[in-house]
């Protein structure tokens, strides 16, 4: 079929809930929950590094239906909340409440009450008596402090990986060039906070309601706390008020279990958005060194990375993520040797975990400002440099993942040049004053789209039932996490069904009713479950294909939703009707997807700053995304998703960070002090997409929710650079930052 010929594919579909949201009708966990449930608020710590010698919550207790529960009741099991299979085998040492407050924010009590007003006033009256230790919080000093943050003997958690003879590569060098750039800490911010609802059932059953990213992850993690097998878990994916990778781990879901379990109540925990900051999980900071080799014609030829990541106070799935980045090192540029060594140190801060691009933000920040800062000082034109370095179309992973697929970064970078018109922007502009500079910047990126080839396992299993009526129903176990992942769905049944797409319904998660699956996580939403989705619709045309050739004596095909059996044409759910009463099957298919590759998808952005030497300010003028997709789904969601995607890289360009001081107390813990990029500060984002079919996809689709935030920080990162003729690489550079450099030079 042409590309032409779609009905539904690449459309600009509208989401069914968009209208319920913009009018703030729409349900989310804390809007609908049971009767006699107990609203729970958690008691954290207001010390970074800290022994718990007495918590006094006599006085809280006396407020009638007050239940206040303490590390002293909790199970005292260890877990991993980065870990989502059973196996993985991932460092434990995270419990759901702790003697030994390890930043500020562990959780050490948890306060239950008949509604939240009254869970909150108990808590203030709570007194929490500590012993002080030494916080933690220099990275380059966690290690031989580690033993003040925990008792397990473990200083830092290694991993190296690497291909090749770096050795004879670097020796071979004509230009050997090295920086160092450090990415800092964020917060997700989503709009809903983090909650969860915890309701026990008869025959021992333990129910969950949860915004989260992995149900099966979370009915993972409490069978490690609570003496039940996992059939007696049951976990449903709630409507979910945003996420970012902030509610892919476990953080009060295994806690919010416990106490159900354990007062035999549904429980609903609840957090405000300090609590949300300060004690559920970060993007991981890290202090990279990239050392490149270069032959006299300015090819690489080795590559070394010396990465320190900073994981907070919980390992969680910070070391999955240092690994990841050493992974996607080799699927940019042509790298024919190359070795990464990394540690993960534990720090008396909010724990790091997943947060959108899973490792690639850091990574790629890295590597492309030391890609420009490297051009700049050996006189190389950075847009030839990448040009004669980026991968090609079917370039083999030299590191061993899957084959880098259909590569269309070369086309984003010629073209988006092109079209943003970098020649003639290339050069700094200074005010007639000297006060203001104008300049630009770009950077390449890559990412995944999904789990083959690698550690971890990906499967998913979908069925499809087409109704009485001629509509149908996609039961499966993703995610929706407000990208329009369930529309997107819908739109590839209506085009294989010729079903109208307001008639297909998506299922989400719940793992008693539904099919295994991975989660949604490494972007293998639209290229895994999308391409299963399209299978599965598939197997139930052939399956109704089938039964109404043998009813009616004629070959029958399914055309334009309605089907065609000889000289008849028979509406769809006619059909199904009569197939049904006279042959007494029902219209139903199962399919389970495994992929078979696990292609890259690519990006280039060019951004256009002013930047004011004074004040240090930096205003981010045109913007320019281009991006290899393989073939959008839903030409909304795809620009949805890159606008809000570049800003938040230029949040953490300009001004986002979780600071710490040196006693370990976070400097921003809300909003007042956490600065975003608003809509008056948001360019004008043109997006430009490279659309050439991926094998393996949907149509040909693959991902952009996560890698459209990658290649943000460091465009405007390079283009502040260039304007100033500054190399600055400590992320964010904020006003202060950027004046003293600028006053400098």
């Amino acid at each position: 079929m042409n590309k032409e010929d779609y009905k539904y594919i690449g459309r600009r579909v509208i989401r069914e809930d968009a209208a319920d949201k913009v009018r703030g009708a729409y349900d989310y966990l804390a809007d609908s929950l049971p009767q006699d449930t107990l609203v729970g608020v958690p008691l954290l710590s207001s010390q970074p590094n800290a022994i718990v010698k007495n918590i006094d919550a006599s006085e809280a207790e006396k407020i009638d239906g007050v239940v206040v529960l303490t590390f002293r009741d909790a199970p005292e099991n260890k877990y991993n909340s980065g870990e989502w299979f059973p196996g993985q085998n991932d460092f434990r040492d995270e419990s759901v409440l702790t003697g030994h407050a390890r930043h500020v924010g562990d959780r050490i009590a948890l306060v239950l009450a008949d509604d939240e007003a009254t869970a909150r006033g108990a808590l203030r009256k709570i007194k929490v008596e500590y012993e002080p230790l030494p916080a933690v919080t220099d990275i380059e000093k966690a290690e031989e402090m580690a033993h003040f943050l925990h008792e397990d003997g473990e200083r830092s958690f290694p991993g190296k990986l690497g291909y090749g003879d770096v050795e004879a590569a670097f020796a071979a060098a004509a230009h050997i060039e090295s920086d160092v750039v450090y990415t800092q800490k964020i917060h997700h911010a989503a709009l809903e906070p983090h909650c969860v609802l915890a309701i026990p059932r008869p025959e021992k059953v333990i129910e969950l309601h949860t915004p989260c990213q992995i149900i099966f992850g979370v009915q993972h993690a409490v069978a490690q706390l609570l003496p039940l097998p996992l059939s007696k878990i049951r976990v449903v994916k709630a409507n979910m008020g945003g996420t970012f990778g902030g509610k892919q781990e476990c953080v009060f879901e295994p806690l919010c279990a416990w106490a159900s379990w354990k007062l035999r109540r549904p429980v609903f925990i609840t957090t405000d958005r300090c609590e949300t900051i300060t004690s559920t999980r970060t993007r991981a900071a890290a202090r990279g060194r990239v050392t490149t080799a270069l032959d006299s014609g300015g090819r690489i030829i080795g590559r070394k990375f010396e990465i320190l990541m900073d994981a907070g106070a919980y390992l969680t799935g910070t070391k999955k993520v240092m690994m990841v980045m050493g992974k996607k090192a080799s699927r940019l540029y042509r790298v024919p040797a190359l070795s990464y060594e990394g540690r993960v140190v534990r720090t008396s801060t909010t724990p790091a975990g997943a947060c959108r691009g899973y490792g690639s933000p850091q990574i790629h920040t890295i590597t492309e400002i030391h890609t420009d800062l490297m051009c700049r000082r050996l006189g190389l034109d950075p847009l030839r440099f990448r040009l004669d370095n980026l991968v090609h179309d079917g370039d083999k992973d030299l590191g061993g993942a899957s084959d880098i697929g259909r590569a269309r970064v070369i086309e984003c970078l010629r073209e988006g040049a092109e079209r943003f018109g970098w020649c003639e922007r290339r050069e700094p502009v200074m005010s007639a004053d000297g006060r203001f500079v104008t300049a630009a910047g770009f950077a390449c990126c890559t990412h995944g789209n999904g789990y083959y080839k690698t550690a971890y396992h990906d499967v998913t299993r979908m069925s499809l039932r087409i109704l009485e009526d001629g509509s149908a129903i996609l039961r499966t176990a993703i995610h929706e996490l407000g990208s329009g992942s369930i529309t997107a769905l819908a739109q590839i049944v209506a085009e294989v069904t010729g079903i109208d797409v307001s008639r297909v319904t998506v299922t989400e998660g719940d793992t008693t009713f539904s099919s295994y699956d991975v989660g949604c996580q490494a972007s293998r939403v639209i290229y895994v479950c999308g391409e299963c989705a399209r299978l599965v619709s598939e197997e139930a045309v052939k399956l109704l294909c089938a039964k109404a050739s043998e009813l009616y004596d004629v070959p029958a095909e399914l055309r334009g939703g309605r089907l065609i059996a000889g000289d008849k044409k028979i509406e769809l759910g006619e059909a199904v009707r009569e197939i049904m009463s006279k042959t007494r099957c029902s219209i139903e298919a199962s399919y389970e997807h495994a992929p078979e590759n696990n292609p890259a998808s690519f990006g280039v952005h060019f951004a256009q700053i002013t930047a004011d030497k004074l004040t240090g300010l930096v205003k981010v003028g045109r913007y320019l995304a281009v991006h290899d997709v393989g073939q959008s789904i839903n030409r909304n969601f795809v620009e949805g998703q890159i606008y809000g995607g570049v800003q938040m890289g230029i949040g953490m360009a300009l001004c986002e960070e979780l600071d710490y001081g040196v006693d370990g107390m976070p400097k921003a813990n809300n909003f007042d002090k956490y600065h975003m990029v608003n809509a008056p500060d948001m360019p004008e984002v043109e997006v430009m997409l490279i659309e050439d079919e991926e094998p393996g996809g949907p149509y040909g689709a693959k991902s952009i929710g996560e890698i459209c935030t990658v290649p943000v920080a460091a465009a405007v990162v390079n283009a502040v650079n260039r304007a100033l003729g500054t190399s600055l690489t400590e992320l964010p550079l904020t006003p202060a930052k950027i004046a003293a450099a600028a006053k400098r030079q």
